[in-house]
């Protein structure tokens, strides 16, 4: 019913036909029918929308407030970002409910955000690591070249029990008397048993503890290795490899930090223009109400007239929406404290014409790019760890020495002879000893089979080093397409931006003619709708123009920075490309 009664109401507000017309009575009836269609027709669409939990309001009512979960973070800023707030967040922290809640609105300019980046950004510390990590594993490499020297010492201590027994006599050894039976005679001639003699089934029991120390020293150094140098060799490439993506890390943080930038003042400067459309919605509206109450335009013009104001009302509240969004992307990506919403300060400011042309720009890119010499010393890594393990299949020739001292000593308790005995006499119920040795020789060693396990590993690395060659090729062509693409859209963009200048001067003209001819009678408020409209969308294109030609710019920067691939040099944000003459 909504729709019938607003097409009805138009229909009663148009100019009706004239007598003329209307002098034949079938053509009376075939209007009448065709009002019957129509009325049908918008009664069917109006049954087509949903009905709403809510009556729908009073046209006359004013608009309802912004929610305050709105506003907050579309607060202005409380000042200038403090030096002291730009620390990072501890990483293995969440912000708690006190910091969400205590948040506040600071500004900053764009080198401020990229100093703040290049600091605090999470990903580019990771990266800063990785960096050391293979730099410690080219440390370690290295290190093969020299001999390995341990040092060593063990000590012990345990209990024994013994039980010898004899089942053949010692007493025919040799017919040495110390070992028979009455084998030596006493003063008087009385014979008596030797000292070390043992019967036949003799036998002893004792228990014992034994102390052990040992103490040395170990050389070991591989005088012929075939495998040592392409490691250290891939150590080396395996480094080059992640300073090069620290290189690419930072051109990349550089363009993701322009382009929140970038993007929050576009939303900055959209919410003024959507909030000055809706002021001026409200000052129209009113001064067509008293041309109403004046009876100078009808009803019509007033109903459109708020229609309007809450149409630009809702892209108001989702400007702002945008906003909030846009601020906190800005903080994510430098990585700010939880309670510090960043706002931009920089005015809005299109960058100079790019200085290179195409084909020099494509040059420049490609020279010395790090994305390029990431992926070459990934293929020099994978041929020599590749090198490395063919090299496991040819003989290792190894210098080894050892130098130790020792010493032990034995208790001994609880000696029972059994059957005559056995070994008495040499049997001390303390002994103690103690040693030195050394030992210094070559070893050779040489896999002579594996069932092809080495062979195999080697080719692997073989066909990944292979790959590495298309993973070339599609970087390379990838950064042609992201350099031509910013190119073309950074020319059109400044093209854009001239004819949005244009037509934003020649809009607002319009609108001020149009707004004294409404207000005289001269012209209809569809008249100064469309003109209104008109208006914000060259301002909106204005905007739009002169923030991509800044995104575009900072693109193109973003193949051509020059940056440093060592983590401790410094390095200088730098928002604007001078090409070196020399190069």
């Amino acid at each position: 019913m909504r729709w019938a009664a607003l097409m009805l109401a138009l229909l009663a507000g148009a100019a009706l036909p004239s007598q003329a017309q209307l002098d034949s009575t079938a053509e009376v009836e075939k209007l009448e029918r065709s009002w019957q269609q129509l009325d049908r027709q918008l009664r069917a669409l109006d049954a087509l929308i949903p009905t709403e939990p809510e009556p729908i309001p009073n046209r006359f009512e004013p608009a309802p407030p912004l929610p305050q979960s709105l506003l907050a973070p579309n607060a202005a800023p409380q000042g200038a970002l403090a030096p002291d707030a730009t620390g990072a967040p501890t990483p293995l922290a969440l912000p708690d409910a006190d910091e969400l809640q205590r948040g506040t609105i600071q500004s900053l300019s764009l080198d401020q955000a990229l100093a703040i980046a290049f600091s605090n950004n999470p990903e580019l510390q990771a990266q800063r690591e990785r960096v050391a990590a293979a730099l410690a594993e080219f440390q370690a490499a290295m290190g093969t070249y020299w001999p390995r020297i341990s040092a060593y010492a063990e000590g012990s201590t345990g209990q024994n029990s013994n039980n010898l027994n004899v089942p053949t006599g010692n007493d025919s050894l040799n017919g040495d008397p110390v070992m028979v039976k009455n084998g030596i005679l006493q003063a008087d001639g009385t014979p008596t048993d030797g000292p070390f003699y043992t019967p036949a089934g003799g036998g002893a029991y004792f228990n014992g503890t034994d102390n052990l120390g040992d103490a040395g020293l170990e050389l070991d150094y591989a005088l012929i290795d075939f495998a040592r140098t392409p490691l250290v060799q891939a150590a080396r490439a395996t480094l080059e490899q992640e300073r090069n993506r620290y290189g690419n890390q930072l051109r990349r943080l550089q363009l993701d930090v322009s382009e929140a930038y970038y993007g929050l003042q576009r939303a900055d400067q959209n919410v003024r223009i959507q909030d000055a459309a809706v002021r001026n919605d409200l000052v129209i509206l009113q001064d067509t109400l008293d041309m109403q109450i004046a009876g100078l335009v009808p009803r019509l013009d007033v109903m459109r007239r708020r229609a309007i104001e809450a149409s630009d009302q809702e892209v108001l509240i989702q400007a702002m929406a945008d906003r909030a969004i846009a601020r906190r992307r800005l903080a994510v990506v430098i990585n700010l404290n939880p309670e510090i919403t960043p706002t931009a300060s920089d005015p809005i400011v299109p960058m100079p014409d790019w200085p290179l042309d195409l084909e020099a720009s494509l040059l420049a890119a490609y020279r010395g790019n790090p994305e390029l010499e990431a992926i070459l010393a990934t293929r020099e890594a994978l041929a020599k760890r590749s090198d490395a393990v063919a090299a496991q299949l040819l003989p290792k020739l190894s210098l080894f020495g050892n130098a130790s001292t020792y010493g032990i000593n034995e208790q001994m308790y609880n000696v029972i002879p059994k059957n005559g005995g056995c070994c008495g006499t040499a049997i001390n119920t303390v002994f103690n000893n103690s040693g030195y040795d050394w030992a210094l020789g070559l070893s050779v060693r040489w896999l002579l089979f594996d069932a092809g396990t080495t062979s195999g590993q080697a080719l692997a690395l073989d066909r990944l080093a292979a790959a590495t060659a298309q993973d070339y090729a599609a970087m390379r062509n990838a950064i042609r397409l992201r350099l031509e693409s910013a190119f073309f859209n950074h020319e059109a963009s400044l093209a854009k931006l001239a004819s949005a200048r244009r037509g934003v001067a020649a809009a607002i003209e319009a609108f001020r003619d149009v707004r004294l001819r409404y207000q005289t009678g001269l012209s209809s408020e569809l008249d100064l709708s469309i003109t209104q409209e008109r208006l914000i969308s060259s301002l909106v294109q204005r905007l739009d123009a002169a923030v991509d030609v800044n995104i575009a710019y900072a693109q193109l920067l973003r193949e051509l920075l020059p940056v440093p691939r060592d983590p401790n040099a410094p390095f200088a944000p730098q928002l604007t490309y001078t090409s070196d003459p020399s190069s």
